[in-house]
């Protein structure tokens, strides 16, 4: 019995592994063809500041993701291994969440700006 429910939860794990890997990817291939389309066109690279930041966004909900996968993998794994795994995922995700929120305050600030000097 406990063999079936571990594969399940195994499983389980994989498809939430599975979807943080779809959000990463897609995430990636926006950014690729916004970069692309911006550098071709020769506009000022800031112009892509909002795509920037929609990455930064995507890649900590697909670190989310990959947290939650690993979680889910820890009720049935044995050892360090699997806790040092989520520690560092979830490490990445803090800094990548504090440094999205920075650029979003930043971003804003600058924005605000802007828009009162004109």
């Amino acid at each position: 019995m406990w063999h079936e429910v571990a594969e399940l939860i195994h499983d389980g794990g994989l498809v939430i592994e599975l979807m943080a890997v779809l959000v990463i990817a897609y995430a990636s291939l926006e950014t690729f063809v916004v970069l692309l389309r911006i550098i071709v066109t020769r506009v000022p690279l800031d112009r892509g500041r909002v795509q920037w930041l929609r990455f930064l966004n995507l890649l900590v909900v697909g670190l989310t993701f990959q947290l939650a996968a690993d979680l889910v993998h820890i009720t049935i794994a044995q050892g360090l291994e699997p806790l040092a795994r989520v520690a560092i995922i979830a490490m990445l995700r803090t800094f990548l969440a504090y440094f999205l929120g920075r650029d979003l305050r930043e971003w804003k600030e600058s924005e605000d700006t802007h828009a009162s000097a004109t």
